[in-house]
Parts: C-alpha cells; sequence; structure tokens
C-alpha cells in the first residue's frame, strides 16, 4: 500500500509524487507543456536522491533532479525560443545510497529500469525522447534502453553501463561525457560478479559519440553556462550536428 500519495498540478508543470513505504522516494516531474512537445528530455538521477534532496537540499541546485531540469530547459529555450521540448526529472526508482552495497550492483537499476521504460513508451509515446542519465542512473537507464524508442541516450559521470560496448544496448543513439574534475574518472570500470559495471562507456573503444563536457566535476554536468550543459540540450532538441565533441 501507498503511505502517501500526491498530484499537483500547474500551468506549466505537473508534478506526480509516490512514497512507498518502505522502500523510497517516487517522484516525476514535468518542466514545460508536456502535452505540446515535440521532444522530451527525461533527466534520471544517481545515488542518493531523495524527496528531500530531489530539488533542494544541495549547495549546488542544478545537481539537483529538479533543478537541473529547470536549467535544461532555459538552455534550450536559449539555443531556441520556438523549441517545443518539454524536461522530465524522473526519479522513478530506489535510488541507492552513495555508501552502500547497492550502489556497485544492478538491484535498484533492474527494478528501475523496468519502471523507466515503462514510462517512456506508455507516457511519453509519439515524442522524440532523449535519455539523459547521471552517475548511477546511467545503469538505469541502460537496462531501460532496450525496446524503449528512445532516439539518444546520454550518460555522464557513469560508473559503466553493464555491457562491453554501445552497440549492447540496442536502440537509441549513446553519447557519453567525463568531465575533467570528475572523481568517477578514478573509480575502476571493472565487474566482479554482481559488484561493478564493467567498462567506461566514456572510454575510446566502448562506442559511444563522446560530447565535451570541460573541467565538469561529478555533480555540474548541468551547470548554468557550462560546455556539458549546452551538449546535453542540443542532444534533447534534436541537434545533435551541432554538438562539441569531447
Amino acid at each position: 500500500m501507498f503511505r502517501r500519495a500526491r498530484t499537483v498540478a500547474a500551468a506549466a508543470a505537473l508534478t506526480y509524487l509516490i512514497v512507498p513505504a518502505p522502500q523510497g522516494d517516487r517522484i516525476v516531474k514535468v518542466y514545460g507543456d508536456l502535452g505540446t512537445a515535440e521532444h522530451v528530455a527525461v533527466i534520471v538521477p544517481g545515488s542518493d536522491t531523495t524527496a528531500a534532496t530531489f530539488d533542494g537540499g544541495r549547495a549546488k541546485p542544478y545537481s539537483t533532479p529538479g533543478g537541473g531540469a529547470r536549467a535544461l530547459l532555459a538552455e534550450a529555450r536559449a539555443l531556441d525560443p520556438g523549441s517545443r521540448l518539454a524536461v522530465v526529472a524522473w526519479l522513478g526508482y530506489d535510488s541507492p545510497a552513495t555508501v552502500s552495497l547497492a550502489v556497485a550492483t544492478d538491484t535498484s537499476a533492474v527494478a528501475g529500469g523496468g519502471a523507466l521504460r515503462r514510462y517512456v513508451t506508455e507516457t511519453l509515446r509519439g515524442r522524440r525522447v532523449s535519455l539523459l542519465c547521471h552517475s548511477y542512473g546511467s545503469v538505469v537507464c541502460a537496462k531501460a534502453a532496450p525496446g524503449s524508442g528512445a532516439a539518444e541516450l546520454a550518460v555522464f559521470g557513469s560508473p559503466g553501463l553493464g555491457v562491453s560496448a554501445a552497440a549492447d544496448l540496442g536502440g537509441p543513439r549513446l553519447w557519453a561525457g567525463s568531465g575533467a574534475q570528475d572523481w568517477m574518472r578514478s573509480v575502476p570500470k571493472l565487474r566482479l560478479g554482481p559488484l561493478g559495471f564493467g567498462p567506461d562507456p566514456a572510454g575510446p573503444a566502448f562506442g559511444a559519440h563522446l560530447f565535451a563536457t570541460g573541467e565538469a566535476g561529478h555533480s555540474d554536468y548541468l551547470k548554468p553556462g557550462s560546455e556539458s550543459l549546452r551538449n546535453l540540450a542540443l542532444i534533447a532538441l534534436g541537434r545533435t550536428g551541432e554538438v562539441s565533441r569531447g
């Protein structure tokens, strides 16, 4: 049974908040007009994301799903004021704690990937969808990608995707970014039994299209004014020929 459910509707956004007990938070918030959108970007956050940190509770507002979604939508509108883009901040899975064994396994990602695929195929049907996935969220997106119909999959600060190469994902075109100041670059990309997620999707042999991220740290990819944010907005708008390469 759900402990709490809330639906909020506003002129430019729809919010659905569902908190089941005892697993964790479920929040999906739409920024922009989903009803008229031709393009939809779905931001999938990584570990340590809860209701308290979904749109606040952090020193860098753009590093939260809600703050990042607003930053992406603003950047897209600056690039193309007439663009029909909606941005979804999607926390539809049990985000594991950063300091935990769960963050090194795909248990949460498998369940979350199925939920994300259903959201894309059922709710976003008929739009051009880009999945923009941070850190552990990239593992969730890798599980969701096959059969989702998404056009683009962009991962950044990724620990690995649980596959050996981009071709193993099927479906979306894969983009990968890794900021020069991202501590994730120093984390070994291995898979030992149920632990780890395999090779770095931003590695030269993986087969992803690399987008430039500049000096981004692990929480900086959606920072206003950054090269990474501009590139992610271009991917979301379908203007992939303008993306600066990493």
